[in-house]
């Protein structure tokens, strides 16, 4: 959209056009049977049609290329490009030419010219020709300001301005979300899943050259989006990763935080920075675009005063045979705790060695770990319940249930157990 001030008769003519990459050209092929009336006449028209592929006619696609014929779309992450002329239309010398080009966003104002130097001077039928880029990072309206200040032959100054608007589309929805690990080992390694949906809400197909995530200083990332075959691991969206309009994808990371920030806190407490995503993506004929989210932040879960995690278990164990497990205890809250250990036996598993035992101070932060035996008198997925800790400072009691699961097997044959 255009918008000029009032008009003023000028000497020179300032023309702006973006640039962008053209489309394929299409047709309407008509085609009928050779029995029919026009018989082959469709035919050798569409063989007589310098945009058609040869050999191929019938095809929508032709050999040629289109021009835009409008703007067109702009969406975020996309360079705009334009092209600015300002031509002498007059027969008078034209001198002290300076051609500013200003991009206006909602929240800031970008020079986007190549040169702020002014041309000493323009002869007639001449002209200054630029071209600017800026790679788009704001959605919303955007305002192209060219401003042209010259002097004429008799020494007069004068000035005038072009405003072009246009809007910045969004091309991606990007929805997050954080799954904690299930798995009985997760609560030590405190790893934490990532689940990206991207969703092309454009009108033309993607294709996604890249989609990863950087991570922060306190976490190592691994993808998930490979099936590994051989050397090099295969996407799991296939080799040709194209993204229809509409259509939704995701993307899978699993982020563990790295040993020093772990031992060090002991617990990932509050709110973290996880790291953002960096997406990559080609268009029509290869017009790149790319967006990068702002930081993601999760809220890590609360654990409590006291948080018993498990170090290592076995997956199977068997019927009436003592098995060992070691479990970790961490002080998560902000004072020393003195703690003493309780182990209640259940309907099905039971627990080996002295219960009630001191465990000894704790500070904040700090944790131990504990090996641990019991056994089991009933076959099948057993939980492991049981476990009192009691801070004898402030006599408070923590019950643990429920810490993990085994599988409890019979070492004999069906008939013997």
């Amino acid at each position: 959209m255009e918008v000029n001030q009032a008009k003023q008769e000028h000497l020179l003519a300032l023309k702006v056009m973006r640039l962008t990459k053209p489309t394929l050209f299409t047709n309407l092929p008509v085609t009928c049977e050779d029995r029919d009336l026009p018989g082959d006449l469709f035919g050798q028209l569409m063989r007589e049609d310098p945009s058609t592929i040869k050999g191929a006619e019938a095809l929508m696609l032709g050999e040629m290329l289109t021009l835009p014929q409008n703007f067109g779309n702009i969406f975020l992450g996309e360079t705009f490009s334009s092209y600015i002329s300002v031509h002498n239309d007059s027969i008078q010398v034209v001198k002290d030419v300076l051609v500013k080009a200003d991009l206006q966003t909602s929240s800031q104002r970008l020079n986007l010219s190549a040169s702020n130097s002014a041309v000493g001077e323009l002869k007639p039928e001449s002209c200054i020709d630029d071209v600017i880029h800026h790679e788009v990072k704001e959605i919303g309206t955007h305002i192209l300001v060219c401003a042209v200040s010259y002097t004429t032959q008799y020494g007069e100054k004068l000035y005038f301005r072009k405003f072009f608007k246009f809007q910045v589309l969004k091309p991606l929805d990007v929805k997050t979300k954080f799954y904690n690990a299930e798995s009985d080992l997760s609560s030590v390694t405190d790893e934490v899943f990532l689940e990206a949906q991207i969703q092309n809400i454009t009108t033309s197909p993607m294709f996604m050259e890249k989609v990863s995530l950087e991570p922060s200083m306190m976490y190592n990332v691994t993808e998930l989006n490979t099936v590994a075959s051989g050397d090099d691991g295969e996407s799991t969206f296939g080799k040709m990763s194209y993204l229809q309009p509409m259509d939704t994808r995701q993307y899978l990371y699993c982020l563990k935080p790295k040993a020093e920030y772990a031992e060090k806190a002991g617990v990932i407490k509050g709110v973290t920075v996880i790291g953002k995503l960096d997406i990559v993506w080609k268009t029509n004929l290869g017009e790149r675009g790319r967006l990068q989210t702002s930081q993601l932040q999760r809220m890590a879960p609360g654990y409590g005063d006291i948080r018993l995690s498990l170090e290592t278990i076995p997956d199977t164990v068997n019927l009436e045979e003592p098995f060992d497990i070691i479990c970790r205890i961490t002080n998560c809250s902000e004072r020393t705790m003195d703690l003493v250990l309780e182990m209640c036996n259940t309907s099905s598993i039971h627990w080996c060695g002295v219960s009630g035992r001191q465990l000894g101070k704790l500070c904040p932060g700090a944790f131990l770990s504990l090996p641990l035996t019991l056994l089991s008198s009933v076959q099948g997925l057993q939980s492991l319940s049981g476990l009192r800790l009691t801070d004898t400072f402030l006599k408070r009691t923590y019950e643990y249930d429920d810490i993990a699961q085994v599988c409890v097997v019979c070492p004999y044959t069906s008939n013997e157990c």
